[in-house]
């Protein structure tokens, strides 16, 4: 049996946190500078260029790219022939999440008393295991901005394809300037409610721009930006023609009287990290 003490995934974590906030997903990047050379409206246009020199500032001066830093989200993938010794494996993510925003703002608190936790703890941790011995870690910062504006639908089966582009295009369009646009989609259909909407935040690990590997979901997720980018509410809401930079679909079955369709939004900010660790011994 491999082992990994979990006291060595704590820096690490950090220091790809540290680096995700300051330095926006270069794919992104790219996808708003492409925005910003093709955009039709000359105030949108304006918009996503400060977008642009947003991100370069960020990264030159390890400045945040966005004030929100975000609640921490992990979705860890644990090989199934690999034992954890030390600390608990949540209280090792946490503490590797509470030294990666040893600078950056505090913005977890307790939903009633609404005290803050004063370290950005605990983390959204969701586990699943898989073939190997090795722990790979997926952290996403979450901000609320975007976070608020995502929506579950239950719809009948009857509404098909059509009624998951409808639903898509309601959210955003319901949305508006609030998540600030242009936004990546994550959107999980099937399953049960609590499952499809897990399966729309695993959608935004997914690098922007890169299409699902089903064929049926990729023209989908195509059908679905063209439904979004045609609303026209654009960037930052100036109008235009990107609301949307890119959609991701991911699937499971569920049961034949049910339709869940859950999209959650993501801005433009993208701040991603992917860390796999092997065994130590």
């Amino acid at each position: 049996m491999k082992t990994l003490d979990t006291c060595k995934i704590i820096r690490p974590l950090a220091q790809a946190i540290e680096h995700a906030l300051t330095n926006v997903e270069k794919e992104t990047d790219a996808k708003l500078r492409y925005a910003a050379k093709n955009e039709s409206s000359p105030l949108a246009a304006w918009a996503l260029n400060r977008l642009v020199e947003n991100n370069e500032i960020a990264a030159k001066t390890c400045s945040f790219a966005c004030q929100d830093t975000g609640l921490a989200v992990i979705f860890a993938e644990i090989g199934q022939s690999l034992c954890l010794t030390g600390m608990l494996f949540e209280d090792a993510v946490n503490e590797g999440v509470r030294q990666g925003y040893k600078s950056a703002r505090k913005s977890v608190a307790d939903p009633l008393t609404r005290l803050n936790t004063r370290d950005n703890t605990p983390a959204i941790i969701h586990t699943r295991i898989t073939e190997g011995d090795t722990l790979t870690l997926h952290y996403l910062a979450k901000g609320a901005g975007s976070e608020n504006m995502s929506k579950l639908y239950m719809l009948t089966p009857s509404k098909g394809r059509e009624g998951i582009i409808a639903a898509a295009a309601d959210c955003v369009k319901s949305a508006g300037a609030n998540p600030c646009p242009p936004v990546i989609l994550g959107i999980g259909i099937g399953g049960t409610a609590e499952k499809a909407v897990l399966l729309s935040k695993h959608a935004l690990l997914r690098t922007c721009g890169q299409p699902s590997d089903d064929p049926e979901c990729a023209a989908l997720e195509a059908d679905i930006l063209s439904a979004v980018n045609a609303l026209g509410i654009g960037a930052q809401g100036l109008g235009g023609s990107t609301t949307a930079l890119s959609v991701a679909v991911e699937t499971f079955p569920t049961h034949i009287g049910m339709l869940p369709v859950a999209i959650n939004m993501q801005c433009h900010s993208v701040r991603h990290a992917t860390l796999n660790f092997r065994s130590t011994q």
